[in-house]
């Protein structure tokens, strides 16, 4: 049955045979053959999936500029994408994460179809489609070694960049955009930091992967500066995230590290001692809940923001989120199988029908699971669902594959596996995930794991296939 359930015994070809849309793929690769630029079609596309990572995090604190500017690029993405695929061979690339995904987008179109808000829901739905553009993209770029640890590094510095406003905000103050603390509690004077994103919660989920992966680049780049760097990254990422007092970010990450905790474990084991073997996992775990411990003993800040998560309504941003929940209790309760339809303007249009009361506004249902729900119903929750256990059982098999051939490659997966445990952990209580900031690194993160899917091409260019030698020489170079 587990087998079934996250398609361990999927059969690329077989789906190959059955489809007719695949068998577009490669229509135009005898023209691809020809031409001079698409010989470079795998780094043109690296180039255009930068351009998203390196102006999202900036676009909301520039004037004039909103996120339509990160719709019309993934736009541009998808097309050059389209254009890959018809000009590439056929039967390569294709994941159980794959056809999940697609599964979530069948349920997201037949939801838009059925909503009673068809013209917002067909926006949510556009956008839905351009993501998940955006992940078939990056799961076939993070093939190429080179690729994926050029995305990796451009993503890092971008965020170094954020992490380092946001300390200048912790040290010299910045003016707070809108009621972030509880005006009764210790910590009503405390400065969040919210860096360019212009909301802390959002930056705190724009550092989570950003503080895994830069403990990664510490034993995966080569060299005392870029290891220093590294080093820097991870200070520097740790501070602003610790500054941004997000309680829903600090439980992603707390759940984070028990994930790392493990799959280190799991990695190192069998070149373990025997006594290591037995308690190399305990120690780690024993260790993480202590320094959790002596941290909450030692930074009143720190241990005032974690107890608030308990006071239930006596904190105002724990009332507002329990107020909010009732109302969207009721629109799942009218809408349970197929929602309202995708996308934050359906939900803005609905939900003041269904507001408890004019004081507790919401712009999503401050849950991404209860948010999936109200957009594209229980059907949609499990499609969502199935998606995950399916991305995080490809992401096992993939380090499993690579643990028994030595591959160093596997620090980068255990970092991407580790991110996307700690998004969803901060995706309970919150609804960043949504943002384009937050949503174009959950797809970078499941690409990733996707590329590591044992069995698939390192390159899949179509043409000049690039083996796996090549690609790390220019990657150590």
């Amino acid at each position: 049955m587990w087998q079934r359930l996250t398609l361990s015994d999927f059969s690329v070809d077989k789906w190959v045979d059955a489809s007719y849309l695949h068998r577009w793929v490669g229509s135009l690769q005898a023209w691809r053959h020809q031409s001079w630029v698409m010989q470079w079609g795998d780094e043109i596309g690296a180039i255009l999936t930068s351009v998203v990572f390196v102006i999202a995090p900036f676009v909301p604190s520039i004037p004039g500029l909103s996120t339509e500017l990160i719709a019309l690029i993934l736009g541009g993405v998808a097309a050059f994408w389209v254009l890959l695929t018809l000009t590439d061979k056929r039967g390569g690339g294709i994941t159980p994460i794959h056809v999940t995904l697609l599964a979530f987008w069948a349920v997201s179109a037949l939801s838009t179809a059925l909503s009673p808000a068809k013209e917002a829901a067909l926006r949510g739905l556009n956008l839905v489609s351009l993501y998940l553009i955006l992940f078939v993209m990056l799961a076939r770029l993070c093939r190429s070694t080179r690729i994926r640890n050029w995305l990796i590094g451009i993503y890092l510095h971008v965020a170094l960049i954020v992490s380092v406003y946001g300390v200048h905000q912790s040290i010299y103050g910045a003016k707070q955009l809108a009621t972030w603390v509880d005006a009764e509690s210790t910590l009503a004077k405390t400065t969040r930091v919210y860096s360019y994103l212009n909301n802390p919660n959002l930056l705190a989920g724009y550092l989570l992967p950003a503080i895994a992966f830069s403990i990664a680049a510490c034993f995966m780049w080569r060299g005392r500066l870029p290891k220093m760097l590294a080093v820097v990254m991870v200070l520097v990422d740790t501070y602003c995230l610790q500054m941004t007092y997000c309680r829903g970010a600090w439980v992603g990450a707390f759940l984070g590290l028990l994930v790392a905790a493990g799959l280190v474990y799991y990695w190192l084991r069998p070149g373990l001692p025997k006594f290591w073997r037995s308690w190399a996992l305990p120690i780690a775990l024993g260790s993480i809940l202590a320094i959790v411990g002596v941290g909450m003993l030692l930074i009143p800040s720190l241990r005032d923001r974690v107890l608030s998560i308990f006071s239930g309504s006596k904190d105002s941003s724990n009332n507002v989120r329990l107020e909010v929940w009732k109302a969207v209790g009721k629109m799942i309760h009218d809408r349970p199988l197929w929602g309202f339809g995708p996308g934050d303007r359906v939900f803005k249009k609905v939900y003041p029908i269904y507001q408890t009361s004019p004081r507790f506004s919401a712009l999503g249902a401050y849950s991404i699971f209860l948010e999936t729900i109200v957009e594209i119903g229980y059907l949609g929750f499990a499609a969502l669902l199935w998606a995950i256990v399916v991305t995080l059982n490809c992401g096992f098999k993939g380090l499993a594959s690579l643990r028994q051939t030595g591959d160093r490659q596997a620090v980068w997966l255990i970092a991407a596996i580790v991110s996307i445990v700690a998004l969803l952990g901060q995706g309970t209580t919150d609804t960043e995930w949504y943002r384009p900031q937050i949503q174009t690194l959950w797809w970078l993160l499941v690409g990733i794991v996707a590329s590591f899917y044992p069995g698939l091409e390192e390159s899949n260019r179509g043409i000049l296939p690039t083996t796996e030698t090549s690609d790390r020489d220019l990657s150590d170079a």
